[in-house]
């Protein structure tokens, strides 16, 4: 059969699209993307994918090679995280599989013995996929507030607990403030109660093993389960991250079976059916060729970047770093003890290092239940390949800060009344129509051209720290709704 259009033309445009693209190698992106700086080692990862490319997850009876590879990634994560013959796990296509699973898992084994609605129990800092879990099956959240420098006390969740507590949530290290909870703590006094205990390592799980942190994975009793993303630190093409469980018993809550329609039997660890086993064998050839070894001298990389910018944002006069931050994560906020001229707003200079091409992550600012308000910041990530571009990095990092020092941080209800829209009057954000919710974006110019982002972040962050959260998350799903509505191919 001839194609309806040349395999190179057709590649030569998805090159065009792909440029538009932020970088993903070089370091120039600090988040979303984590890159080894081993060409070798993206090679051989693509190559395992190419050659499982036809095979389906969905049954490893039939396709006994995912079983294998399975076997072996969940194999050498149980050893790097002190799990014991008790611990068992699954590949996920993700953190938010990983999470959702968690607390699937514990919502079901709750079940087993309670009755009523659950509550899931986290802190505030503990990652939006837990929100999602909550929302998707039925617990309710309960969120305690965290300290203005991201931290956690174990007594507040502790004081928490109650028979309805299906599962308490802690994280290792939190994505926004990169605070390690305390897990030993906290673990232990689920168990005394009778509680599962989920710690979220997605991001940390494949790098803080290396790292001098204490311990706050299966070596911790109380600890009944864990989530780590292969595709994070563990070098991995997305998607792809593990989920480990203490107790076979406890583990098969996780999965879904039924024999009760005419077709196969459907037996699924995972919230997927069909899936690509790509993702698994790039993660057990990348298990295979850096191992134990690899990976820490991997993290002592990470380690020694984030220590150097740690001591360059020290050194910039208006900006700190918030708390005491865990593995290779920085969060960047203004430094309000220096008079208003010498301030410097990270929204704004997360925008001026972006025209020194690099991309730092916006942060908005929150309001917990306890009205304790937490900062806007600015989030790094820092991988093995940001050794090659420290120093420039670190230039760009501070002469963005001079270049937007004592400019005002941005008011969102400044933004908010210069609108040609009183966005403030509108409706909950649950009850408008797609229409509406364009029309709004479009006054704040946003939702034409594609769905487009501003140059500048800054402004619209302040607008969404400004507006109810129901209506700002509604304007955001129908931006991001909108980036994909259905177009007709480019003609031949």
């Amino acid at each position: 059969m001839t194609l309806q259009r040349p395999a190179a033309e057709i590649l030569e445009r998805l090159g065009d699209l792909r440029a538009a693209d932020a970088p993903t190698h070089g370091g120039r992106v600090l988040s979303y993307v984590y890159d080894s700086g081993i060409a070798e080692l993206d090679e051989l990862a693509a190559e395992a994918a190419r050659m499982v490319q036809p095979v389906n997850g969905l049954d490893p009876t039939t396709f006994s090679s995912v079983a294998v590879m399975e076997r072996e990634v969940l194999g050498f994560a149980k050893k790097v995280l002190h799990g014991d013959d008790d611990v068992v796990g699954t590949v996920t296509s993700g953190g938010t599989e990983s999470c959702l699973l968690a607390v699937k898992t514990a919502r079901d084994y709750w079940r087993k013995s309670n009755s009523g609605k659950p509550r899931l129990l986290a802190p505030t800092t503990a990652h939006a996929a837990f929100q999602k879990a909550a929302h998707y099956f039925d617990l309710e959240l309960d969120m305690v507030p965290v300290d203005p420098e991201g931290a956690v006390r174990a007594a507040d969740l502790e004081s928490k607990m109650g028979p309805d507590v299906a599962l308490v949530v802690v994280s290792a290290p939190c994505y926004p403030f990169a605070s390690l909870d305390p897990i030993t703590e906290v673990a232990a006094a689920a168990s005394a109660k009778g509680i599962s205990c989920h710690v979220d390592a997605c991001i940390g799980g494949w790098v803080l093993p290396w790292l001098e942190t204490g311990p706050w994975d299966f070596a911790v009793s109380g600890v009944t389960s864990v989530s780590a993303d292969l595709h994070k630190f563990g070098y991995s093409p997305k998607g792809a991250s593990v989920l480990l469980q203490r107790d076979r018993d406890r583990q098969r809550s996780q999965f879904f079976a039924t024999t009760n329609w005419p077709g196969y039997p459907v037996v699924n660890s995972t919230m997927l059916g069909s899936k690509g086993a790509g993702p698994l064998a790039a993660s057990w050839a990348i298990i295979q060729a850096l191992g134990e070894r690899g990976y820490s001298k991997l993290a002592a990389s990470c380690a020694s970047s984030t220590d150097a910018l740690h001591r360059v944002i020290d050194g910039i006069e208006g900006l700190r770093v918030v708390g005491r931050p865990v593995g290779p994560l920085l969060s960047v906020a203004m430094d309000s003890t220096v008079p208003d001229d010498r301030r410097v707003d990270p929204h704004h200079w997360a925008d001026a290092v972006r025209t020194r091409g690099f991309l730092l992550q916006l942060q908005p600012a929150i309001i917990q239940s306890n009205g304790v308000r937490l900062p806007r910041t600015t989030h790094l990530t820092i991988t093995p390949v940001t050794e090659s571009v420290l120093d420039e990095l670190s230039g760009a990092l501070e002469s963005a800060a001079e270049e937007v020092r004592g400019v005002a941080p941005i008011d969102g209800g400044q933004v908010l009344a210069a609108l040609p829209i009183d966005l403030t009057s509108m409706p909950a954000g649950a009850h408008l129509d797609s229409a509406t919710a364009l029309q709004l974006l479009g006054g704040i110019g946003l939702g034409s051209g594609g769905g487009a982002l501003p140059e500048k972040m800054a402004p619209l962050i302040a607008l969404i720290e400004a507006l109810p959260h129901e209506l700002s998350e509604r304007l955001l799903t129908e931006l991001l709704a909108r980036l994909s509505e259905p177009v007709d191919l480019p003609a031949q």
